[in-house]
């Protein structure tokens, strides 16, 4: 499973992409969030307020129940917002 990490994700966890064998129990994008924020202090400043994070699987929003599977790529990002006034 191929993860992408941007704007400051990627700060916090230290890393823009890593590559995870989450355990078989881990089928769906909220459990994979919960088991990411123990994989180190970066990891877990990065998904303690998973509220304010969004996500897509193979380039599509997905909702954390939604479902997960070995070879995905799973974007993770902050809420995007800004433009011009």
């Amino acid at each position: 499973m191929r993860l992408l990490y941007f704007a400051w994700v990627r700060t916090r966890i230290g890393l823009a992409e890593e590559e995870v064998s989450p355990p078989s129990h881990v089928t769906t994008l909220g459990e994979l969030v919960a088991w990411l924020g123990t994989r180190g202090p970066g990891h877990a400043a990065a998904f303690a307020n998973h509220s304010a994070l969004r996500f897509a699987v193979n380039q599509e929003y997905v909702g954390l129940d939604g479902k997960i599977s070995p070879g995905d790529e799973i974007a993770v990002f902050p809420p995007v917002t800004g433009g011009r006034t």
